[in-house]
């Protein structure tokens, strides 16, 4: 499966980052691609390209403020989830999304 997702908390520090971390630590041990982009207090890093979302087979959003650029995410699948989920849950998110995707094909 190929993952596509931005992290965003509150205070744009923290959570963030941590939640990046778990989910692509998750993916990853599942043997899926995943891209994280992070929308903090510095700004927007590892900013997704158009060709990953393209590719993308659903998108994840672990969010707990107003993110720029959902609009690029039109048309595809997208899970959107507090940061808080993703960081005490990740391995259990990854799974969900590979059970939904499995049943919708």
């Amino acid at each position: 499966m190929k993952i596509v997702g931005i992290c965003a908390c509150v205070a744009g520090i923290a959570h963030t980052y941590l939640a990046q971390e778990k989910l692509t630590q998750a993916a990853q041990a599942r043997g899926h691609e995943i891209h994280v982009e992070t929308q903090g207090v510095i700004g927007q890093e590892n900013t997704l390209t158009p060709e990953q979302i393209a590719e993308a087979d659903v998108v994840i959003l672990a969010v707990d403020v107003a993110i720029t650029g959902k609009e690029r995410f039109k048309g595809k699948k997208v899970i959107e989830v507090p940061t808080k989920t993703v960081v005490h849950g990740a391995d259990k998110l990854i799974e969900k999304l590979e059970q939904m995707l499995t049943t919708s094909k």
